[in-house]
């Protein structure tokens, strides 16, 4: 039993995932005898419904001047956030002299376009190296967490912003107490605090168990956001379900009775209702469904490449691939190597496993007659570059949704 970061109260852990290195720690050899390891245990509790990690690493192991995640590298990451920004251009932030924040602003990806709009606006991320490449963009980006001290700086230099922004960065925040207390000193009367990250129910639903990493402490519903809120005198006042990263949802969030509550929050909170997302018995299920899922994928791994023979390659050193890796015990006898884009992961080792990471040209010339998708949450946006391998009658392994080959 442990104590709910936002409750307080006992909640219970349904599954661990065993020990589990920093998802996106990828290494060099002379690194391996110092990897951190944790043990990744989840639990439910049922007085907020709030999913959580019940132990997480220290922030400053997870993002750093090394963090090897750039927003900017997927093209449909960029189309997502160029629409988001158009809709608080739009809606949120059309008074006179708006000001708009955002929070884990990353590489710069959504404030990019708040820029070349002339909207102020502050990024506030706490990775060295990609804050860097935001500035180099020309956007005001300060490195730091984001907390309530950090509020009231903003406050005293910016004055109260229009609109706060979050994508994939909030579910990460353990003192998320502070963070809403911050956000709601920082906006305005009228403003909105608007946040997206992987939604519950998809990860029900689709047993997306990778989803669950170290920097994910928080798997939210609109229940479990709702309940977490009231505590600030905040309200969900609208909501919006996205495709992106596998199955997100975009909570909007203000004052207490600011905002009309439209009726698509009503629909999901029955829908959520009807699915379990408040009964412990779903996340037994959900933790059955887990199990079934690795048994599938290394049955398949072993069949194709101590079996067959066949050369196995996985695609994308994503943080998601470090669950999955580590879960099932999938290593180097069963993946030849994994592709991936983003130079700073590349001639290193995946971690806990200690895969080695190439570049696409190294899986161009391998050829493998399998490849493993890691990547399955921008599926359609890989398909079409790979157009190629599948002409040539080459062979996915996927294992979200279901465990198959296609």
């Amino acid at each position: 039993m442990a104590a709910c970061r936002i409750c307080n109260n006992h909640y219970q852990e349904f599954i661990s995932f065993g020990q589990m290195p920093i998802a996106n720690g990828f290494l060099l050899p002379e690194n391996f005898e110092q990897e951190y390891y944790f043990e990744m245990k989840v639990g439910f509790c049922t007085h907020c419904s709030m999913v959580q990690l019940l132990e997480q690493p220290d922030r400053e192991l997870m993002f750093h001047e090394d963090y090897a995640f750039f927003s900017s590298l997927s093209q449909g990451q960029t189309i997502h956030f160029e629409k988001l920004a158009n809709r608080l251009i739009k809606d949120y932030l059309c008074e006179t002299d708006p000001f708009a924040v955002e929070i884990g602003s990353n590489d710069g990806i959504m404030l990019q376009n708040l820029a070349a709009a002339g909207i102020r606006h502050l990024g506030v991320e706490p990775s060295e190296n990609v804050a860097e490449i935001a500035r180099g963009k020309g956007i005001n980006t300060i490195c730091s967490f984001f907390d309530e001290e950090l509020a009231t700086r903003i406050i005293e230099q910016h004055g109260h912003a229009d609109t706060i922004s979050s994508a994939n960065v909030i579910c990460h925040i353990p003192y998320i107490h502070s963070v809403l207390a911050g956000v709601k000193k920082l906006l305005k009367q009228e403003g909105v605090f608007i946040f997206e990250d992987p939604y519950l129910g998809d990860i029900v639903e689709k047993v997306s168990y990778d989803q669950i990493y170290d920097e994910h402490v928080f798997y939210f519903s609109a229940t479990s956001v709702k309940n977490m809120i009231a505590q600030h005198d905040l309200e969900l006042f609208d909501v919006e379900h996205l495709d992106v990263h596998g199955g997100s949802m975009r909570y909007f969030i203000a004052r207490r009775g600011s905002h009309q509550v439209t009726e698509k929050v009503r629909t999901l909170l029955a829908n959520e209702k009807a699915l379990g997302l408040e009964l412990h018995e779903t996340y037994q299920q959900l933790r059955r469904n887990i199990e079934h899922s690795r048994d599938q994928l290394v049955e398949i791994l072993e069949k194709v490449k101590l079996e067959q023979g066949s050369p196995v390659v996985a695609y994308g050193a994503t943080s998601k691939s470090t669950t999955v890796l580590n879960y099932c015990g999938i290593g180097p006898e069963l993946i030849d190597f994994i592709s991936d884009t983003t130079p700073i992961k590349q001639n290193k080792f995946s971690p806990g496993m200690h895969i080695p990471v190439k570049s696409p040209e190294d899986l161009e010339k391998k050829q493998p007659d399998y490849i493993l998708l890691f990547a399955w949450n921008h599926m359609q946006e890989i398909m079409n570059k790979e157009a190629q391998y599948n002409a040539r009658n080459g062979k996915w392994i996927v294992y979200v949704p279901e465990v198959k080959v296609i």
